[in-house]
């Protein structure tokens, strides 16, 4: 190829345009690039680009499950609370039951001790009274005893006698049959009241 030249020596050719040759050797070299881009680059960029998608992706998928699990254990946990505080709920008022029951018992034990030691010291002092009456009969016995034995001038210390006039005095005296009179105040007859 023969080029023109200029006085500077430059050629005559258009700057612009690039020479046929050139041109087709950079088609060339495009082509060869494109090739090779698209046979192997353009792939492993894709590969490269599908597996950072599904990684993605697969990470997102994974968060969501975790997620997802989190929100179930958070609704169990919130269930076992909720079914932990219902227990505690009725484990108190057993409780409170039980004690209302305990305290109901004590109080019927406490009722029927009172009531038995009531039963006891009223049978103790009654038994006791009975006592203090056939000693004080007994007493009493003696003594009448002892003043009518004065007073008739006998001994009336007899046994049998003895026990059938007590008794017919002291039941004269508990019904009300006899009646002390003061001495020296006229009877109803007009004597003087003496034994």
């Amino acid at each position: 190829m023969v080029h023109s030249l200029t006085s500077v020596g430059w050629p005559t050719q258009s700057p612009i345009l690039p020479h046929p040759a050139e041109l087709v050797i950079g088609l060339l070299a495009f082509g060869v690039m494109y090739w090779i881009a698209t046979k192997y680059i353009v792939p492993r960029f894709e590969e490269l680009y599908a597996a950072r998608t599904a990684a993605i992706e697969g990470g997102m998928h994974k968060a969501e499950e975790a997620q997802q699990e989190a929100q179930a254990a958070l609704e169990q946990y919130k269930e076992q609370l909720a079914d932990a505080r219902a227990e505690a709920g009725r484990i108190r008022e057993e409780a409170r039951e039980q004690g209302a029951a305990i305290v109901a018992e004590m109080r019927g034990r406490a009722q029927t001790e009172a009531t038995r030691i009531t039963e006891s010291a009223t049978k103790q002092i009654e038994a006791e009274r009975q006592q203090a009456v056939v000693s004080l009969r007994g007493e009493v016995g003696r003594l009448s005893t002892d003043l009518a034995s004065r007073i008739v001038g006998e001994s009336l210390h007899d046994e049998t006698r003895q026990k059938g006039i007590v008794e017919r005095f002291l039941a004269e005296l508990e019904s009300g049959e006899v009646r002390p009179e003061l001495q020296g105040a006229g009877s109803s007859d007009g004597s003087s009241g003496e034994l």
